[in-house]
C-alpha cells in the first residue's frame, strides 16, 4: 500500500476539520501528546483507555451545560428523555425500543430500502457523469429514518430539517456570550422536523389479543419508536432522525473520499475484506470526532484527577488512533479499538451495525467504478466535519 497515498487522503480529510472549527481542532491537535491534559475546568481527553475508563467508570451529568444530552434537548425542542441525557430503565426501555430495528434483522430490512436507491443514484457513473456523495448520503439516510420511524415525510426534507436542527443546536451551545436568536434558530429547527416526521405515519402495532403480550418483529417495532418512545410528541423518533442523518452525511462522502484518494477500490471490491475496510474508514474519519461530557462526581481519568462539575472533551478520533494509523482491511484495528468511534459502555451507540453495514454497500456498489473525487467543498456550517459537496467520477 502505498503512505503516499494515505498522505493525500489525510489532507484532504484534514480540511473538513480546520474549515469548520479550526481553533478547536488545532488545540486538539496540540495537546494529543499526552493521554490526559487539564485545561482549567476542562479535561482534553486523548488516550485510549482515558476516553474508555471516562465513558465507562466516571459517573457523568448527561444534563449539564455543553454536553451532547444539552445539544439533544435543545435540538429537540428542550424535551428530555431522548437517550442521549437518560440513565437506568428509562435509557435502558428505550434502547430496547431501538434494538429492534437496529439489530441484524431489523438493518437486513432496511437494506431492501437503500439498495436500489444506490442503483439509481450511483447509474449516472456507468455514463461518465459526476454524482455528488453528500447529495446521495442525504436521500440514503433520509429513506433510512423515515423506514425504520414509519413517516411518510419526503425523505430529502427530512435529512434537510434534521441537518439544520443540528447545526442550529451547536451553534446555540457554542463558546462565548449567550445567543438567544441561535437558541429560537434551534427551536425553530426541531418544530419542523418534528411536524415532518409525524406526517403520513403508519398506524401504530395494537396488541395481538386480550392479555397477550406483543412481541414485535424489527419492522413493527422500529415503527412504534415513531408513536410512542418518548411521548406523543415523538421526541426519541426526531433524535433519531438527528443522529441518523447528520452522522451519515458527514461520514460516508469522508470514507469515500479516502477509499478514492488511497486507492483502496482493491479491497473495497473484495467480499472477504469489504466490512472490515467499512470498520477502517469509519475509525479513520470519525464521524463524531469529539464528545463533550461533564463529571457529575469527584473520580480519576487516566490517572488526571477529575472534580465534579469538570468538563471533559473526550476525542473520539485519537482514542481510535485515526490521527496515526492508516486504514488497512488487511490488518484491521481490533474491534475493541475501532469501534470507539461509537462511544462505550451503555451509552454506546446504538446504530453501529447500521453505520457499517450501509457503508460497505456504498463501497460495494462504487467498486467497480473506482471513482476519483473531482470536486470538494467543505461544509463550513455543519454540526459534524464534513462535505458540502463531494464529487466523484469513474476512473478513466
Amino acid at each position: 500500500m502505498n503512505p503516499t497515498s494515505h498522505a493525500r487522503a489525510r489532507r484532504r480529510d484534514r480540511r473538513v476539520y480546520l474549515g469548520g472549527h479550526p481553533v478547536l481542532f488545532g488545540l486538539l491537535a496540540a495537546t494529543r501528546g499526552r493521554p490526559v491534559r487539564r485545561i482549567g475546568g476542562t479535561l482534553l481527553v486523548h488516550g485510549t483507555e482515558a476516553y474508555r475508563e471516562a465513558l465507562t467508570r466516571l459517573p457523568l451529568d448527561r444534563t449539564a451545560e455543553g454536553t451532547t444530552g444539552s445539544a439533544a434537548r435543545t435540538a429537540l425542542g428542550g424535551d428530555g428523555g431522548v437517550l442521549f441525557d437518560q440513565e437506568g430503565g428509562g435509557h435502558r426501555a428505550e434502547r430496547r425500543d431501538l434494538a429492534g430495528g437496529l439489530g441484524a434483522a431489523g438493518v437486513e430490512e432496511l437494506r431492501a430500502r437503500w439498495q436500489p436507491l444506490l442503483a439509481r443514484r450511483l447509474a449516472p457513473l456507468a455514463e461518465g457523469a459526476e454524482v455528488d456523495l453528500v447529495e446521495l448520503a442525504r436521500e440514503l439516510s433520509g429513506t433510512v429514518v423515515c423506514a425504520l420511524l414509519g413517516s411518510g415525510a419526503d425523505p430529502c426534507a427530512v435529512a434537510r430539517a434534521a441537518a439544520e436542527a443540528a447545526a442550529a443546536s451547536v451553534r446555540s451551545h457554542l463558546p462565548g456570550p449567550r445567543r438567544p436568536r441561535a437558541e429560537a434558530a434551534a427551536a425553530r429547527a426541531a418544530g419542523r422536523l418534528r411536524e415532518l416526521l409525524g406526517r403520513g405515519h403508519e398506524p401504530a402495532p395494537t396488541a395481538r389479543g386480550a392479555g397477550q403480550a406483543f412481541l414485535p418483529g424489527p419492522a413493527e417495532q422500529a415503527v412504534r419508536i415513531g408513536h410512542a418512545a418518548g411521548g406523543a410528541d415523538g421526541a426519541l423518533a426526531a433524535m433519531v432522525a438527528v443522529a441518523a442523518v447528520n452522522t451519515t452525511v458527514a461520514a460516508l462522502p469522508r470514507a469515500v473520499a479516502w477509499c478514492a484518494d488511497a486507492g483502496l477500490w482493491d479491497q473495497a471490491a473484495d467480499e472477504t475484506l469489504r466490512a472490515a475496510l467499512a470498520a477502517e474508514l469509519l475509525r479513520v474519519t470519525a464521524a463524531s470526532p469529539l464528545l463533550p461530557r461533564a463529571a457529575a462526581a469527584d473520580g480519576t481519568v487516566g490517572g488526571c484527577p477529575v472534580r465534579a462539575g469538570d468538563r471533559l472533551l473526550l476525542v473520539a478520533r485519537h482514542a481510535a488512533h485515526a490521527h496515526r494509523r492508516d486504514p488497512d482491511a488487511r490488518r484491521p484495528a481490533e474491534p475493541a479499538l475501532s469501534r470507539l468511534v461509537f462511544g462505550a459502555g451503555t451509552h454506546a451507540c446504538p446504530g453501529a451495525r447500521l453505520a457499517s453495514v450501509q457503508l460497505a454497500d456504498v463501497l460495494a456498489a462504487l467498486a467497480p467504478f473506482r471513482p476519483v473525487v473531482t470536486r470538494a467543498r467543505v461544509d463550513r456550517g455543519a454540526a459534524l466535519p464534513g462535505w458540502r459537496t463531494l464529487c466523484v467520477r469513474a476512473a478513466p
